[in-house]
């Protein structure tokens, strides 16, 4: 029987499956971060261990500041979550990626970087945009604090198996038009429900023709289309990104993975449940205005009025995002000005977003703060060995260490209420990067333009003769 690459990833997972249609899969990789703590609690209330230390890896970054720490965490709640992830990491033989290790950043960047992230597997983290790993053909979702507990305790998990989707983009991308741009372009199309129940593959030859990096974007944000998770089939991109990386098979026994991750692929007359297509050549750079990632179009478009929206649920909740986003329907995107911007996030914290807001903003000066957080050291080092860390200081925005940072808005890093941010973020809901802050998506070179104009602009504009 033909089979999807999520078919053929859930079959080689599976133990046993009840009648009730939950599945009991293999766990190959589990991520923790510092808010596993509870799932530690529950361990020791149970008197349990860990099944599998060796398949398990924590990494310090939700909460961790990315300003000021080398002089220590002065917020003794988050430090405590900080030694609490050391202790029982040790205490259960778990490999850490502390904060004072070289290798430290955002779980969902520098996991890859290591090489851990491979074809084939199944990875789950307690955080849900464990998706980016799908960038890589796992398969790769977020889960609860039980859950990992339960996976903690038995390497496996149950779960019933998602229905299958495939978003196919064919046709080349337009110039300066990135994988952030693709990922709002269907969110706004598909709906924030569109891909409810699903799990997503990405194909078409827009989407092979994507970096790795791009990719990574593209299957991050599968979450706010209401996906279970996102991949993408590896292929010699892959493979080239993967060779020779830490933890990724060596030598002969690459040469031998590779063979198998190339079988992992949908078979050719392969059904899926769902099917949505776009042509590249349609998509534009994309910005958000509400306060969902489906509240989002081209930039040279305008807000919609809520009084054109015949579906009253629809209708009702654009009012409600213009009212919180203090915003008028008609308004120009183009026109919206903004407080600050921030550059980062698991979604677009990779060197290649750093070059691209450096190649908008060398030798230019924002007119508004902004910070600019690494997804990881390694990206950090590599940033300021490239002289980017340069460019984003000359141009007046800070360069600080790398952590999930303005993203989640509970570590120090927020936006003020009442603020407008540019931001390379995954999520726009009310109060997401602090009480009251307004959060308007887009790419990282749209974010280096609105830094530059003060205001959403099409980055097209400022790269004109620079690329």
């Amino acid at each position: 029987m033909s089979r999807t690459i999520i078919d053929k990833l859930w079959d080689a997972h599976a133990i046993t499956t009840r009648e009730d249609g939950m599945s009991l899969l293999w766990i190959d990789r589990h991520l923790l971060h510092e808010g596993s703590f509870h799932a530690f609690d529950q361990l020791d209330k149970r008197a349990a261990a860990v099944a599998h230390p060796e398949a398990t890896f924590g990494v310090a970054d939700h909460y961790v500041p990315t300003r000021g720490r080398a002089k220590g965490i002065a917020n003794s709640e988050i430090a405590r979550m900080v030694d609490l992830l050391k202790e029982n990491t040790q205490r259960h033989h778990i490999r850490l990626i502390g904060l004072d290790d070289s290798r430290q950043g955002i779980v969902h960047v520098t996991i890859p970087e290591q090489g851990l992230t491979l074809p084939g597997l199944t990875i789950v983290c307690g955080d849900s945009h464990t998706s980016t790993h799908g960038a890589f053909g796992a398969y790769a979702f977020g889960i609860g604090a039980s859950e990992v507990a339960h996976v903690l305790m038995t390497q496996t998990l149950w779960q019933k198996k998602p229905k299958r989707m495939r978003i196919t983009i064919e046709g080349a991308l337009g110039s300066g038009i990135t994988a952030k741009d693709v990922a709002l372009t269907i969110i706004a199309r598909i709906g924030a429900d569109g891909a409810q129940g699903c799990a997503i593959e990405y194909a078409g030859s827009a989407i092979r023709c994507l970096s790795m990096e791009g990719r990574m974007t593209l299957c991050n944000l599968s979450i706010e289309a209401g996906g279970r998770l996102g991949l993408v089939a590896p292929d010699e991109t892959t493979f080239a990104w993967l060779q020779g990386r830490s933890f990724a098979p060596q030598a002969k026994a690459f040469d031998e993975a590779v063979e198998a991750w190339r079988a992992l692929g949908s078979d050719s007359d392969a059904k899926f449940d769902r099917e949505a297509s776009f042509a590249a050549r349609e998509i534009a750079p994309t910005v958000t205005w509400g306060v969902s990632p489906e509240h989002a179009a081209p930039i040279d478009g305008a807000i919609p009025d809520p009084a054109n929206i015949r579906d009253a649920s629809r209708a009702a909740a654009v009012r409600d995002a213009l009212a919180y986003m203090d915003l008028k329907a008609g308004t120009s995107l183009a026109a919206i000005r903004i407080d600050r911007v921030f550059i980062g996030s698991c979604t677009n914290g990779r060197i290649e977003d750093l070059r691209a807001a450096a190649a908008v903003l060398a030798g230019r000066q924002a007119v508004v703060p902004g910070l600019v957080s690494p997804g990881s050291s390694r990206v950090k080092r590599q940033a300021e060995e490239e002289g980017l860390d340069r460019i984003f200081r000359d141009a007046g925005l800070e360069w600080a260490d790398s952590g999930c940072s303005m993203c989640v808005g509970m570590n120090g890093d927020v936006v003020a209420a009442g603020e407008r941010c540019a931001s390379t973020t995954n999520r726009n809901f009310k109060g997401r990067q602090g009480p009251g802050a307004r959060t308007h998506l887009m790419s990282p070179a749209m974010a280096a333009a609105a830094a530059v104009r003060g205001q959403l602009t099409d980055a097209r504009e400022l790269l004109a003769g620079r690329t």
